[in-house]
C-alpha cells in the first residue's frame, strides 16, 4: 500500500521530474551514476570501533556516516536541506541502511535529529526526519521522531570544536507525550526507551556535539544505547 508521500512524489515525478544534482541528468533524484558517490565507504570497515579510544563523543556508543561531505553528495544534501528537492530522501536514507546493514553494531529504533520548530515551518520538512524514515524502512525498523530542539540554536559551522559543544548543550528533549502507547513510528513506553538501543540519522556530522546532545536525553529515558550515523561528514 503506497503512503501519501509516495504517490505525492509520483505525481511530482510526471509532473516535474526530478534532475541529477551531479550530472544535471533528468530522471531518478539521483543518477546511477552519481548514486555511487554515496558508497564511497560503504565495503570499508567501521570508521570507529566501539571500545577504542576515539573521537566519538559521549554518550555515543558508534558514529558513522556513508561518504565525505564533499562533491554530489554535499550538492545534494544542500538541494534537500534548501532547495525543497525532498525526492532526494529516497538515495540518501538508502545509502544510510547499507551502510548501518554493513557495520552497525546493533539498535531496534530510528531517531532523527530534529532541526528546530521554527526552521521545520519555515522551511516546511525536517529533512533529517525524511531521510530517517527511508533508512528505517530499509533496514524494517521503527522510525521515532520523538526528539525535538527546545531552543533556537547557533548554526555549528560557525563555531569551532568547544564552542559546537556548548552551543548545543541542552538543546534537545523528548518531545510531550513520548511515553503514550507504540506504533510503527514511536518508541515503546516504559521508560520511554527501557531496553531500546537507539540509531541516531542526521544529514552531516562535523564533531558530533550535536549527536551527542541528542543521546543524553534518550539515555535519560532508558535507552540501553545510542549508536549514530549520518549520509556525510564534513573534516
Amino acid at each position: 500500500m503506497r503512503t501519501v508521500g509516495q504517490l505525492a512524489n509520483r505525481l511530482l515525478d510526471a509532473a516535474l521530474p526530478a534532475r541529477c544534482p551531479g550530472c544535471g541528468v533528468e530522471g531518478p533524484p539521483l543518477c546511477a551514476a552519481c548514486a555511487t558517490a554515496l558508497d564511497a565507504r560503504l565495503d570499508l570497515p567501521a570508521g570507529i570501533a566501539i571500545g577504542l579510544p576515539s573521537d566519538v563523543p559521549a554518550p555515543l556508543l558508534q558514529l558513522e556516516w556513508c561518504a565525505p561531505f564533499s562533491g554530489v553528495v554535499r550538492t545534494a544534501l544542500h538541494e534537500l536541506k534548501y532547495s525543497g528537492e525532498q525526492r532526494l530522501s529516497g538515495p540518501l536514507g538508502a545509502a544510510i541502511a547499507r551502510r548501518w546493514r554493513r557495520v552497525g553494531a546493533g539498535g531496534d529504533v530510528v531517531v532523527p535529529v530534529p532541526v528546530h520548530a521554527e526552521r521545520r515551518r519555515r522551511r516546511g520538512y525536517d529533512q533529517a526526519e525524511l531521510i530517517a524514515r527511508v533508512a528505517a524502512a530499509d533496514l524494517n525498523l521503527p522510525c521515532a521522531s520523538i526528539l525535538e530542539r527546545s531552543r533556537a540554536t547557533i548554526a555549528q559551522f560557525d563555531l569551532d570544536r568547544a564552542a559546537r559543544a556548548v552551543n548545543v548543550t541542552g538543546a534537545f528533549r523528548l518531545r510531550l507525550g513520548t511515553a503514550e502507547g507504540p506504533t510503527r513510528h514511536q518508541a515503546p513506553p516504559a521508560g520511554p526507551l527501557a531496553g531500546r538501543w537507539v540509531i541516531l540519522v542526521d544529514d552531516v556530522v562535523t564533531t558530533g556535539a550535536s549527536l551527542a546532545a541528542c543521546a543524553t536525553p534518550l539515555i535519560d529515558a532508558g535507552a540501553v544505547g545510542v549508536s549514530a550515523i549520518t549520509v556525510a561528514r564534513e573534516r
